[in-house]
């Protein structure tokens, strides 16, 4: 690969994450990730300047912010800070400003970096007028109704100067650990899932479409920034700061200016041990040129200032027993093993399982079943298997065979690994064979029931290659359909409404139609019933999956695999994207709960598909055929001899349609 084709790639790699940090606040891979590989685009892009795009990560923050809320312009670009990691790379930053500033020798305002959701607050005369999500930097969303239920939020300014003409406060929205902490006990003593951190759960309260649900969880603002029409009003990052305190607006107090770059990383060093007592989460401080006009002077370089750095603390580690390790098979036939540990606390957030990448990694690692290993966040996003403490060895671990690991827990696939790569794949199953069945799956009756989605559809679609996974369907346009000979207007209309109805499916239906090993309708329904929504399943514990009835080892091991996946992880977010999710789970009572039920004939009054649908909505299970375990046998139309016999040998009690519709009802 030349230099030229891997800058295309990096580019169209980090558009994707940019996508899922800024716009979704979900994040798929590490800062560390992304840090390495933006620098290595910008090198690129210093050699070759001819193809710097205005799509490019240098060029812009993130992507189009979410739909639901109007769109609102900001006054001026919400920017991001360039990362460092070292006091060296904080030297090149000086040394890099000492020279565009011609021997002006700037003192630095240091502050603490906040883990929240950035906002902008709008004040005419000194009154709150709008509150406006970062975005995508140049457009976020309007959540003033949202933002005024936060307590210390000043509707009003004091009064000051600035109280008069227009006023921007820019600050993060923020869940203190206590609240949070707070909450998810609540939540363990009414029995339902905790929350994984508070910086997501503060950006998705933001974006709730109730502000009741809001003003229900305690959130905070601290503002970072205060901008007047005219900037000469404020000379100093200090002088803002001490303008938002007499304006009646929270911010940090640990905010300091400093002359010498040792005062600079000594507060650096004492705001590492110190970090941990602060109230909100953080990974890192904010130093700035102080002086505004310096600082304007100095100019931007794509979308980061060249006057500020963000310092960024490494990783925080734990230590962890590693149970299993499960094998997840990818869109194209890659099969992907996964860690499965006891759960452990990583960068305030729980974390339960690592992809051990390929068979080469665990073998140069040398990880077995049984293995204290190390963990640790990079970026303090993404947790990996740093090492293994093999002290702590039990006598007997064996290494592990990838191969025989692959036939266990897939016996009828067979598995080939090509010369150069380190990459087990399904023998003959390509990618596309692997996508057409799980479109047909995603598109079955059981699942989304989309009837124009059948076999020939999904063959032409992925053939034509207008679909990479099932999310791309809700991006298909009549365009690209009219192209393929198998379609004319009316038939791709048809398609395409088929598929715009299914984009607020129900849980069980969605989650069934993923198409996760093991999960059958079933299965899905009893898992929709517990956690009632989609990212409550996506971040549930092993041990919570397993407490639903019928979830065993295997497969909330299976679940929890496919939901650590970063290709099953990509595609939720392309569904996000497309506005597509499924409702939430919405109970109808326990009234069948642990009754079985099996139907022998044709219904009249209804589909047996629905029939079962009702059923398991009311807590029973349905069952294809009649065994021991059967509670009731329902009789139709037409109905075939051998369920009959089967039901009174066991003595299964057979009721009619209408005794059904009665136990439905």
């Amino acid at each position: 690969m030349n230099d030229k084709q891997r800058l295309a790639e990096i580019r169209e790699l980090l558009n994707g994450y940019s996508y899922e940090y800024h716009v979704l606040d979900n994040p798929t891979v590490s800062d560390a990730v992304y840090d390495g590989l933006i620098s290595e685009l910008k090198k690129l892009e210093t050699t070759y300047p001819e193809l710097i795009t205005p799509d490019s990560p240098t060029q812009r923050v993130g992507n189009v912010p979410l739909a639901g809320f109007t769109k609102v312009a900001h006054s001026a670009r919400m920017i991001s800070l360039n990362d460092v990691f070292s006091r060296e790379e904080v030297e090149a930053w000086i040394e890099r400003t000492a020279k565009l500033l011609a021997g002006q020798r700037p003192s630095f305002f240091c502050d603490i970096k906040m883990d929240g959701l950035a906002c902008a607050l709008v004040y005419e005369d000194g009154v709150l007028a709008r509150a406006i999500t970062r975005g995508d930097g140049t457009v976020g969303e309007d959540v003033t109704q949202n933002i005024r239920t936060i307590k210390n939020v000043p509707l009003r300014l004091r009064k000051h100067k600035f109280s008069q003409g227009r006023t921007e406060v820019r600050g993060e929205v923020v869940m203190y650990k206590k609240d949070f902490e707070a909450l998810n006990a609540r939540r363990i003593s009414q029995g339902e899932p905790e929350f994984m951190n508070p910086r997501n759960l503060a950006a998705g309260t933001i974006r709730q479409l109730d502000p009741r649900l809001v003003a229900e969880r305690t959130l905070h603002f601290r503002a970072y920034d205060l901008q007047r029409s005219d900037s000469s009003e404020v000379p100093t990052h200090m002088a803002a700061y001490e303008a938002l305190t007499e304006l009646g607006i929270t911010r940090n107090q640990e905010a300091k200016v400093f002359e010498y770059i040792d005062e600079v990383m000594q507060f650096v060093s004492s705001w590492d041990e110190k970090r941990n007592d602060l109230p909100f989460n953080t990974d890192g401080l904010v130093v700035k040129i102080n002086d505004r006009s310096l600082y304007d002077k100095l100019g931007i370089v794509g979308k980061n200032p060249r006057g500020a750095v963000a310092y960024k603390y490494p990783a925080e580690q734990a230590t962890t027993v590693v149970k299993d390790v499960v094998i997840s098979i990818g869109r194209t036939g890659a099969a992907t093993p996964v860690a499965v540990f006891d759960p452990v606390v990583v960068a305030g957030t729980t974390v339960q399982h690592a992809s051990l990448h390929n068979a080469d990694e665990i073998a140069r690692k040398d990880i077995r079943l049984g293995d204290t290993v190390v963990i640790y966040k990079a970026g303090d996003i993404i947790p990996q298997v740093e090492s293994v403490i093999t002290e702590l060895r039990p006598k007997g671990a064996h290494r592990l065979n990838y191969e025989e690991m692959l036939h266990e827990q897939y016996p009828e696939l067979e598995f080939e690994r090509s010369d150069g790569e380190v990459v087990y794949r399904v023998k003959g199953l390509t990618g596309p064979i692997i996508l057409k069945r799980a479109l047909r799956h995603y598109a079955s009756r059981g699942a989304l029931d989309i009837d124009t989605l059948g076999e020939k559809n999904v063959d032409a679609l992925v053939d034509a290659g207008l679909v990479s996974d099932i999310a791309d369907i809700y991006d298909l346009k009549i365009d690209q359909l009219l192209e393929i000979d198998r379609f004319a207007k009316i038939s791709a209309d048809n398609l395409l409404k088929a598929i715009e109805d299914t984009k607020q499916p129900e849980l069980a239906k969605f989650l069934f139609g993923l198409g996760i090993r093991h999960v059958g309708i079933q299965t899905a329904t009893d898992l929709a019933q517990k956690f009632k929504r989609l990212d409550t399943i996506g971040t549930a514990s092993y041990q919570q999956l397993k407490d639903v009835e019928g979830v065993g080892e295997i497969v909330a091991e299976s679940i929890l695999v496919w939901f650590a996946d970063e290709d099953n992880q990509a595609m939720l977010a392309k569904f996000r994207k497309f506005s597509v999710w499924p409702k939430d789970s919405v109970s109808t009572g326990n009234k069948l709960a642990g009754k079985k039920f099996a139907v022998t004939g044709t219904l009249s009054s209804m589909s047996r598909d629905a029939a079962a649908d009702k059923i398991r909505q009311l807590g029973g299970v349905f069952q294809s055929s009649v065994g021991k375990d059967t509670d009731y046998l329902v009789i139709g139309e037409k109905v075939g001899a051998s369920k009959v016999v089967k039901a009174k040998q066991f003595g299964v009690e057979v009721i009619s349609e209408n005794s059904l519709i009665e136990l439905i009802s």
